[in-house]
């Protein structure tokens, strides 16, 4: 992959994507934060993808929905790192002695815990219909599957989740 050089771009393009990546930063971090349960990797992986926007910002700034594309390199980035991640947990608890860290607020360690319950596909479904606040249709074009079986499994997604939170509050 050739990289190409911020210089190398007009400057009409230069703002147009700084408005692009103000716009859509915060949004998609969010969403990648909820999906991941961890905000440095969250704004790792968007950065990545917005970096690869960049990079292909001629073409890809006539999109119709350039932040489709951005999300869909960073949800595969971010898919790719749970990989990976989840690997490495399992490399650290035959070899290493468990390390405390300290806790979010209760809501937000519950949401993620609830969230962990769920299949990827349901929690990314989830996430991007809730939390990025996605229409069904968008949430079916972006994963690459028929609205229906979106609806399916957001209706199931939010039967576990219910299951898993009214479990916890039992428990307090």
């Amino acid at each position: 992959m050739r990289a190409v050089r911020p210089d190398s771009h007009p400057d009409d393009e230069r703002g147009e994507f700084e408005s692009f990546y103000q716009a859509s930063y915060s949004r998609l971090a969010s969403q990648l934060h909820a999906y991941l349960g961890d905000r440095a990797e969250a704004e790792d992986v968007v950065q990545e993808a917005f970096v690869r926007a960049w990079q292909r910002w001629s073409g890809i700034g006539r999109y119709n929905d350039p932040a489709a594309w951005v999300r869909r390199v960073a949800w595969n980035l971010a898919t790719s790192r749970l990989r990976r991640l989840t690997v490495a947990a399992r490399m650290l608890r035959r070899h290493a002695d468990p390390q405390v860290v300290p806790e979010l607020g209760p809501d937000h360690v519950a949401l993620v815990a609830a969230l962990r319950t769920l299949s990827d596909r349901h929690r990314r479904a989830v996430v991007l219909h809730y939390l990025a606040d996605l229409s069904v249709a968008e949430v079916a074009d972006d994963l690459g599957v028929s609205r229906g079986t979106v609806l399916s499994w957001l209706h199931r997604g939010r039967i576990r989740l219910a299951a898993h939170l009214m479990s916890d509050d039992h428990r307090r």
